[in-house]
């Protein structure tokens, strides 16, 4: 994690930075992720909640978010300029210094935690800022570049904003946002092993001991499919214990049929080259839009039972 300091003559000779590239420290794609599963934990909850309160909460968890995905790129900035997914980032480019992207991620990370203290109610804010600490310094830090678990034990840190929308509402965690917390932690592997099977070499790469760098693909494939049916048993709970109603079961089971027939696809693949890889850009890219269309549903569905 060394990096040689930069000295004054070549900061100055740094590009200028904008708003953009700061805005790309956030990692928005993800931080939409982020907001989107914290609002149908909001929505689902039990409670009104006034509309500035509300506003807030998401605020503060947008933010939160930007501030751990600018932590992780200020300490990954080495691995980040050696993969051609992330080398295109403003650390490998050059345009914000190592320094610039940590106080920026330090102030929003103490602006949201102190926002959503003072403004919606402290159960949140400590969620808020375990989400935070967990997915730098247990994720980020401690896992990513030990262990090819690094994504089984880190999914927690993506499975925290349910949770706090929630307790942004009630000011509580009941059984509901629980097993929110259990699906997004459950779809984590089969959603990023599918990616790794395809960026295998950017990994091994970089270096980071991603499943199928460390256990070939075989094994990746064989893991992935494992959990398959736990994410789909996680994903109909909710309706088996009568918290949702006919409209979520459906819906949480008709997504679940076609996860699993696709992950089923990725296991059978024997493709050992990324061009050759179409069943599991397939499922990478039905995992996103699974989570979504569930967590959406779950939310109309708890709204229509109020």
């Amino acid at each position: 994690m060394s990096s040689t300091p930069i000295t004054p003559a070549a900061a100055s000779a740094l590009p200028l930075a904008d708003w953009r590239d700061y805005f790309a420290l956030t990692k928005p794609r993800v931080m939409f992720l982020v907001v989107y599963t914290a609002i149908a934990g909001l929505v689902a909850a039990p409670t009104s909640v006034h509309p500035v309160i509300a506003l807030t909460a998401i605020l503060c968890i947008a933010v939160a978010g930007g501030a751990a995905g600018a932590f992780n790129q200020w300490y990954e900035h080495d691995l980040d300029a050696q993969m051609k997914r992330t080398a295109g980032r403003p650390l490998p480019r050059g345009v914000i210094t190592r320094e610039a992207a940590f106080g920026f991620a330090m102030v929003l990370a103490v602006g949201s935690v102190t926002v959503m203290a003072l403004v919606v109610n402290p159960v949140a804010a400590a969620i808020l800022l375990g989400a935070i600490l967990f997915y730098v310094l247990i994720y980020t830090v401690w896992l990513k570049r030990r262990t090819p678990q690094n994504i089984v034990i880190g999914g927690a840190a993506g499975a925290f904003p349910p949770m706090i929308g929630w307790a942004a509402a009630t000011g509580d965690v009941t059984v509901l946002p629980l097993l929110m917390f259990g699906i997004i932690f459950l779809w984590t592997p089969p959603h990023f092993w599918a990616l790794a099977l395809f960026m295998e070499s950017d990994y091994e790469k970089a270096g980071v001991p991603m499943l199928p760098v460390t256990h070939g693909l075989k094994e990746t494939r064989r893991q992935q499919l494992i959990y398959t049916p736990l994410l789909v048993a996680a994903s109909v709970a909710p309706w088996a214990l009568g918290l949702t109603g006919a409209l979520y079961g459906i819906a949480a089971s008709g997504l679940g049929l076609i996860f699993t027939v696709l992950s089923v696809r990725v296991f059978l693949n024997k493709a050992e080259v990324a061009a050759d890889m179409k069943p599991e850009k397939r499922l990478f890219a039905f995992s996103i839009l699974y989570l979504f269309v569930l967590f959406g549903v779950l939310a109309v569905d708890r709204v229509m039972l109020v």
